[in-house]
C-alpha cells in the first residue's frame, strides 16, 4: 500500500470518527428535548449538518424545522442556495428576518453602521421563543474563534437566551446531560471538534454542493481595514477608498456588509483544501469586520444570545 493511499484512509477514517460523533449527537438531542430546530445559513458548516441529519435520520423527514436568521444583506448566490438545498430535502424552512424585527421595533439599527450581525440576537431569540424550540443545532466550530473555543457541545442557556461560560456543564467521556428546566434551552454544536480543513475534506468525500462564492470568481471589491469587502447596494466605498475587480472567494458567508473576500485561484474543492491546509489565520480572523474589532465582542455577543 502507498504512503498516499495511507494518508487517504488515515484521514477517512478520521473523518468518520468525527461524522460518528455528531451523529450521535444529533440522536441523543433529538430523542431527549422536546422541540429542536436546526439552524442553516446556506454557508459550508451548516451545509455539513444538513447531511450529517440526513444521516442520522432518513428515510424519515427530519425531527426537527429548519431556521434562518436572514439579516436582509446576505449574499444573494446564497438565498438562492438555501432555498435549493431546503427544497430539495423537502424540509420545512422557517426564515426569521432581522428587517422585521426593525420594522416591529425589536431591533434597532445603529446610524453609520450597515451591519447587522449584532441585530440577528433579537430575531433569533423571537423565532426561538415563538417557535417553542429548546434546542438549537448549529454548525459553530472551536476553532473559529476564541470565544466559540469556550462553548461545550451542548451549550445551555438561561430563560432569556443567555450564556454564561462559567456555568457550563462537564462532557466527560462524551456523556451529555441534557436536562433543563422549564424556559431554558440549548444550542448544541455537533462539529465543535472538527476544523475548517475537516468541513472542507468532508464536502469533498460527501460530494456536497456548496454557494458558488465559496469559489474563486471577478468581483467588484475595495480594501477596507485590511478585508476586501464587496461592493452592494448596502454598502459603498468611502473616501479614498478605490473599487477594483479582483479574483476572489469566501472563506465564510454572513452580512454582506462585514464580510471580506480573500484574493484566491481556487475554483474546486480540492484547491480549496490545499489553500485551507496553507492557510495560519482563521476564516473568520482574516474576513469577518465585526469579529477582528474588539476581541471581547463575540463574547459579548453571545452573552446576549447570540449564536
Amino acid at each position: 500500500m502507498s504512503v498516499t493511499t495511507d494518508v487517504r484512509e488515515l484521514r477517512l477514517s478520521h473523518l468518520a470518527e468525527l461524522e460518528a460523533e455528531a451523529i450521535t449527537v444529533m440522536r441523543e438531542v433529538a430523542a431527549e428535548l422536546e422541540r429542536p430546530v436546526l439552524l442553516f445559513s446556506g454557508g459550508k458548516d451548516s451545509i455539513v449538518l444538513l447531511r450529517l441529519a440526513e444521516k442520522a435520520f432518513r428515510p424519515g423527514p427530519f425531527p426537527f424545522p429548519v431556521l434562518h436568521v436572514d439579516t436582509g444583506h446576505n449574499f444573494p448566490e446564497v438565498l438562492r442556495f438555501r432555498d435549493e438545498r431546503v427544497r430539495e430535502l423537502g424540509e420545512e424552512l422557517i426564515v426569521a428576518s432581522v428587517q422585521e424585527s426593525i420594522d416591529r421595533g425589536r431591533a434597532h439599527e445603529e446610524a453609520g453602521n450597515p451591519s447587522r450581525n449584532r441585530l440577528q440576537t433579537v430575531t433569533l431569540l423571537d423565532a426561538l421563543a415563538e417557535g417553542g424550540f429548546d434546542a438549537a443545532f448549529g454548525g459553530a466550530r472551536r476553532d473559529e474563534e476564541r470565544a466559540r473555543a469556550k462553548e461545550r457541545v451542548l451549550s445551555f442557556r438561561d430563560k432569556d437566551g443567555q450564556w454564561d461560560p462559567r456555568t457550563q456543564r462537564p462532557e466527560l467521556w462524551q456523556l451529555f446531560n441534557t436536562v433543563i428546566r422549564r424556559g431554558e434551552s440549548v444550542r448544541v454544536f455537533p462539529i465543535s471538534n472538527w476544523t475548517e480543513l475537516d468541513v472542507w475534506r468532508y464536502i469533498e468525500a460527501e460530494e456536497l454542493a456548496v454557494p458558488s462564492i465559496y469559489f474563486a470568481h471577478e468581483r467588484a471589491v475595495f480594501e477596507r481595514d485590511g478585508m476586501l469587502l464587496a461592493v452592494s447596494q448596502w454598502l459603498e466605498p468611502g473616501d479614498g477608498e478605490r473599487v477594483v475587480t479582483e479574483t476572489v472567494r469566501y472563506r465564510t458567508v454572513g452580512d454582506m456588509t462585514v464580510t471580506g473576500a480573500v484574493r484566491s485561484t481556487a475554483r474546486d474543492v480540492a484547491s480549496i483544501i490545499e489553500e485551507t491546509a496553507a492557510s495560519r489565520i482563521t476564516e473568520r480572523g482574516q474576513t469577518r469586520a465585526d469579529d477582528r474589532a474588539s476581541s471581547a465582542s463575540m463574547e459579548d455577543r453571545k452573552r446576549e444570545g447570540y449564536f
